[in-house]
C-alpha cells in the first residue's frame, strides 16, 4: 500500500512539476554544451504564406478580427487571406465578402471545422500555412515572428503563445491565465530542448509540403497535425513572440466545458498516435510527449483520487505523523479547492483560490473527458465557449 502510495505521489508531482524541473536541468546542459538555439533573424528573404481563419456566426466580433488581420507586417505579395464560414447562419459570410483583400470560402452546412480547413487547404500554394480562431487578435509582428523559423530546414512546424486577457478575469477563471504562462514556460523549453508536442490551435504554423490531412471525427486537429509532422522527423518550434490573444471563458462552466473537449480530444490523440509512445523510433519527442501530454491526459488525474485513498488508509492503520502531514497538506489543498468554488457560486472573489480550484477543475475534466470519448458523446464540431466581454 505504501509503495502504490508513493509511487502515485511520485507521478503527480512528476507529471506538474517534476518534469519541469527535469526539463530546465537538460535545457540547461544542452545550452552548456552546445550553446542556445538562435532564431533566424527577420531581415531575411520570407516563405510566401497563406493566413487561414475558420469562422462559424462569429458576426459580433468578424469586423474587429478582420481589422486585426489586415494591420498584421509581411511582405507585400508574400500573403494571401483566407476565412471560411462554413454553416454561419448570420451575417458573418455577408461581412468577410465585402473586403475584396480576402478570399472567402462558405457553404450553408456546417460539416465542422477540420473538414472546412482541408476544404481550404486544397486551395493553398504558399510555402506555410498559418491558422488562427476567429475571435483572437494577434500582435503585429505575429507573422513576421513565426515565418523566420522556416529558414531552418529541420522545423515542420511553428506554434505560437495563447494569451488570456487578465484584465478582465474576476472569477476562478483567473487560473486558466495561471496556467497558461506555467504552459508558456514548459513550451519554451520544449522547443530549446528539441520540440513542442503539439500546437495550440489559437495560432500555428506548417510547411504546407508536410501537411497531411486528419481524419474527420479528429477532436484537436491542430495537435494531430503538428504531431503527425513532428513524426516525420520535424521539430515543432514555439514562437512566444508571436501571439494570440483572447478573453478568458466566461465562467468556469464554460472553462469546463472547453477542458472535457480538449481531454476527450487527448485520448482520441494517444489512441491514434502510437509510434509515439515508442522511445525507440524518436526518443527526445517520446519522452516530451509521455511526460508532457500523455501523464496528464491519462492516469495522472486517477492516481491523485488514488493517493488521497491511500494517505487516509495509511494514516488510519497507524502510518505515523508523516503520513499525517501528507495527508493534512491535501485535505487543506482540496478544501482550498472546494472553498473557491463555493466562494465562486456565490460571485465572491478570492484570488488566492483560484488556482487551486482550476487545478482540479482541469483534473476533473480529464476524467469526464475520457468518459465522453469512450461512450461516444464527443462531437468533433466545435460548441464553442462563451467568452468574457471586453
Amino acid at each position: 500500500m505504501e509503495i502504490l502510495f508513493w509511487l502515485s505521489l511520485f507521478v503527480v508531482f512528476y507529471t506538474f512539476l517534476g518534469y519541469g524541473i527535469v526539463l530546465y536541468v537538460l535545457v540547461r546542459i544542452r545550452r552548456a554544451l552546445k550553446g542556445r538555439r538562435l532564431a533566424p533573424g527577420v531581415d531575411q528573404e520570407f516563405p510566401t504564406l497563406t493566413l487561414i481563419i475558420a469562422a462559424y456566426n462569429e458576426e459580433g466580433i468578424i469586423e474587429e478580427k478582420i481589422k486585426n488581420t489586415l494591420e498584421l507586417s509581411y511582405p507585400a505579395g508574400k500573403l494571401k487571406l483566407i476565412f471560411i464560414t462554413d454553416g454561419s447562419s448570420d451575417r458573418t459570410p455577408q461581412i468577410v465578402s465585402a473586403y475584396k483583400q480576402i478570399k472567402l470560402m462558405h457553404t450553408p452546412a456546417r460539416s465542422g471545422k477540420i473538414l472546412a480547413v482541408h476544404r481550404a487547404m486544397h486551395e493553398v500554394d504558399s510555402e506555410v500555412v498559418v491558422y488562427t480562431d476567429a475571435n483572437t487578435f494577434l500582435n503585429r509582428e505575429a507573422l513576421l515572428l513565426i515565418a523566420r523559423h522556416y529558414a531552418d530546414p529541420t522545423v515542420g512546424a511553428v506554434s505560437g503563445e495563447k494569451r488570456v486577457m487578465q484584465d478582465v478575469v474576476s472569477d476562478a477563471t483567473a487560473g486558466e491565465g495561471f496556467y497558461w504562462k506555467y504552459e508558456s514556460t514548459l513550451k519554451k523549453w520544449d522547443s530549446e530542448l528539441y520540440s513542442v508536442v503539439g500546437a495550440a490551435g489559437e495560432l500555428f504554423s506548417v510547411r504546407r509540403s508536410l501537411y497531411k490531412e486528419v481524419e474527420p471525427d479528429t477532436i484537436l486537429d491542430d495537435f494531430m497535425i503538428s504531431m503527425r509532422i513532428a513524426q516525420q522527423g520535424y521539430r515543432i518550434i514555439y514562437e512566444p513572440d508571436a501571439y494570440a490573444s483572447e478573453l478568458s471563458s466566461e465562467n468556469i462552466q464554460e472553462e469546463l466545458k472547453r477542458k472535457v473537449r480538449i481531454a476527450a480530444g487527448g485520448i482520441q490523440s494517444i489512441l491514434r498516435l502510437p509510434a509515439l509512445l515508442n522511445p525507440f523510433n524518436h526518443p527526445m519527442l517520446s519522452f516530451q510527449y509521455i511526460s508532457h501530454r500523455v501523464l496528464r491526459w491519462t492516469i495522472t488525474p486517477f492516481l491523485m483520487i488514488l493517493a488521497l485513498i491511500l494517505n487516509i488508509l495509511i494514516v488510519a492503520r497507524g502510518g505515523g505523523w508523516f503520513y499525517g502531514l501528507i495527508l493534512a497538506a491535501q485535505f487543506s489543498f482540496y478544501t482550498l479547492a472546494l472553498a473557491g468554488w463555493i466562494l465562486e457560486t456565490r460571485k465572491i472573489k478570492v484570488k488566492a483560490l483560484f488556482v487551486p480550484y482550476y487545478f482540479c477543475v482541469m483534473n476533473y475534466a480529464v476524467i469526464a473527458g475520457i468518459r465522453r470519448y469512450i461512450k461516444g458523446s464527443q462531437s468533433a464540431a466545435w460548441d464553442k465557449a462563451k467568452r468574457k466581454s471586453a
